[in-house]
């Protein structure tokens, strides 16, 4: 009678078997579910994916058990950046996990080299908040079977890569929906980048509401900006400010762009909200500094840090994982910035 083969990795699932099924040998089937790096990337994807169509555990990656997270955030990390990247970090340290972190503007312009984060055997996973990466780079770095999520991208993500972000849409329309039940129609937009998915996600929002009171949206009410900053939000509303018939109200892409709208209609002698009607988005703390203060759409930054961690170490104990794609609830917060369309 043979023996039966060794190595058995779960249930009736033996090396053997995965080795037919991935067409290697049983001796690379065996340093793959050991965590070797001596075995080619394509290699290593191709007997993970030959143990999930048996059925298996995947094997665990080199590292996962007590490598570092890589943390990367190329932006300044105030703000609304900051508050993700700290949840991130102190959510983390719960964990008792290192983080390297990198961060900055300046990292914009240093290659992320995301390919080569599963050849580092003391990294574990990654999470990458709004990164400027291109698409492909973020699928090869999936490819790989490495751990990482994404936290409000820019762009639009495969169904395999896990992410976390805000309801966009469904808070742009509930800004929008406020100011049409004050009576505005004539409502002008400040859309963030034209590249960034949540800026074609809140416009959606925006057009949403209006569509709700048979409204159509009108392209001489609608400004794009290269950056969501207080000079770009400025330049916006004064082009919308400046227009033969002028919005009673304007949409701006966060609360930065907000600012620079509300200095805009100070400078030519317009009051908000009693001639002018100003929204933001974020509930930053730019928001509660202006005057009047601002009403605008609270995202859940925090929880969106500590979402992100939870599912990584999911994703790193290669627990299944059903739902890759998170969208957490934003919610209205009416201030002093808006009000009753102006008569006339």
């Amino acid at each position: 009678m043979n023996r039966p083969p060794t190595g058995r990795v779960t249930g009736r699932v033996t090396v053997r078997a995965i080795a037919a099924e991935a067409g290697v040998s049983i001796a690379t089937v065996s340093r793959v579910m050991n965590g070797h790096v001596q075995v080619a990337p394509e290699t290593q994807e191709t007997v993970r994916r030959a143990v999930e169509r048996l059925g298996a555990t995947a094997p665990p990656r080199r590292g996962a058990a007590d490598g570092a997270v890589y943390v990367r955030c190329p932006y300044v990390l105030s703000d609304y950046f900051g508050s993700i990247v700290t949840s991130i970090a102190e959510t983390l340290d719960l964990y008792h996990r290192k983080v390297i972190l990198n961060a900055g503007e300046s990292s914009q312009r240093t290659p992320a080299m995301l390919s080569a984060l599963p050849q580092d055997p003391g990294i574990a996973g990654a999470i990458l908040v709004l990164p400027p990466d291109p698409a492909e780079e973020i699928q090869a770095l999936r490819a790989q079977a490495f751990p990482f999520v994404v936290v409000d991208s820019r762009l639009s993500l495969a169904p395999d890569v896990a992410s976390v972000s805000a309801a966009h849409f469904a808070g742009a329309r509930s800004l929008t929906a406020h100011l049409t039940a004050l009576g505005h129609r004539r409502i002008g937009l400040i859309r963030g980048p034209a590249d960034w998915l949540v800026s074609e996600s809140r416009s959606i929002g925006h057009a949403a509401a209006l569509a709700e009171i048979g409204v159509l949206p009108s392209p001489e009410l609608v400004r794009t900006v290269d950056e969501p900053a207080v000079g770009m939000g400025y330049q916006a509303a004064r082009e919308l400010l400046d227009l033969p018939q002028r919005p009673t109200a304007i949409v701006a892409f966060n609360d930065k762009a907000a600012l620079g709208a509300m200095r805009a209609a100070a400078e030519r002698g317009l009051r908000v909200p009693q001639d002018l009607s100003v929204t933001g988005f974020d509930d930053s703390d730019i928001s509660r500094s202006t005057t009047p203060t601002l009403t605008t759409v609270r995202q859940p930054l925090e929880e969106m840090g500590r979402m992100a961690v939870s599912l990584l170490v999911r994703l790193m104990a290669r627990h299944t994982v059903d739902t890759l794609h998170v969208e957490l609830a934003t919610h209205l917060v009416v201030r002093d910035s808006t009000g009753p369309v102006p008569p006339g």
